[in-house]
């Protein structure tokens, strides 16, 4: 989680907190290498103000949160084009300009995504992908298609996974499975009831789960033996589509494919080929 989106999902500010984060916000780069006693200068406010500050934010101390400024700053955060994640274009824009700003936006949130993203959580995920006997998706919507994108790539390489609401059957779909299956729970809000008892039940019976969301407060964060957790700017209704939302998904996924393949490339490769040979020589493609 950013630095910068911290700030947005924390609410519960005093005055003194407001000015802090105001500042901060306004001087991010300059913040990222300041001393706790300049900070504190500039804001009007004092050493245990900021350590508290800090806290407020899930922080150590001051120390630790201007390490995460400083990461944000580091990742070029700053230098991505405002763009609107929930309504990216107006009635007055332009064709070409409504085309510009879904560009950036599709841009920013991968950018957002990448930043957020560590090599350890990611093998982690790959891993777990990999060893798992059966794989169920637990997604509907928008998000559904994005886990059948998922589920179509992983065929070409012999890996076959179920989308679990695909016949209404979720729920007897999560009670055959046992603790050499894996299922994974796409799902931006984190906010499904029938999400949070799913992964309840199977934290039960042992059954290995991955979460991937938008949601750093989602109930089931608790509950699941791995969290990807990637914010937007997005908001959970009000909104023209859930682009920034679906680009990340897509994106993750994506990226969890490509890995999985690359740690076995010349096995997968090579079985490609021969299914792709077997397929042309029998006329089917």
């Amino acid at each position: 989680m950013l630095f910068t989106d911290r700030l947005t999902h924390t609410t519960d500010f005093t005055d003194n907190e407001k000015r802090i984060a105001s500042f901060i916000e306004q001087n991010l780069e300059a913040v990222s290498t300041m001393s706790i006693q300049t900070l504190a200068s500039k804001t009007y406010t004092s050493h245990s103000a900021l350590v508290r500050f800090a806290k407020k934010l899930n922080y150590d101390g001051f120390k630790s949160m201007r390490q995460d400024i400083n990461n944000d700053v580091q990742k070029n955060i700053l230098q991505l084009n405002d763009v609107d994640a929930n309504f990216p274009f107006s009635p007055q824009d332009s064709a070409l300009e409504i085309a510009k700003n879904i560009s950036d936006l599709n841009i920013n949130a991968i950018k957002r995504a990448l930043a957020q993203l560590d090599e350890e959580s990611l093998n982690q995920a790959a891993q777990k992908i990999i060893d798992s006997q059966r794989l169920v998706f637990f997604a509907i919507g928008d998000t559904q298609i994005r886990a059948r994108g998922f589920q179509s790539k992983l065929i070409k390489i012999n890996k076959f996974a179920i989308i679990a609401e695909e016949y209404s059957d979720e729920s007897w779909t999560a009670s055959n499975l046992n603790a050499d299956d894996l299922a994974i729970f796409l799902s931006y809000t984190g906010n499904s009831d029938n999400y949070l008892k799913q992964i309840q039940f199977l934290k039960k019976q042992k059954v290995p789960t991955l979460l991937i969301t938008g949601n750093p407060e989602s109930k089931m964060i608790q509950v699941a033996d791995q969290v990807i957790t990637i914010v937007q700017n997005e908001f959970d209704v009000f909104k023209v589509s859930t682009f920034a939302s679906q680009i990340t998904f897509e994106y993750i996924l994506d990226t969890l494919f490509a890995i999985i393949y690359s740690k076995s490339y010349k096995e997968n490769l090579i079985k490609m080929q021969s299914n792709y040979k077997k397929l042309t020589q029998n006329k089917i493609l």
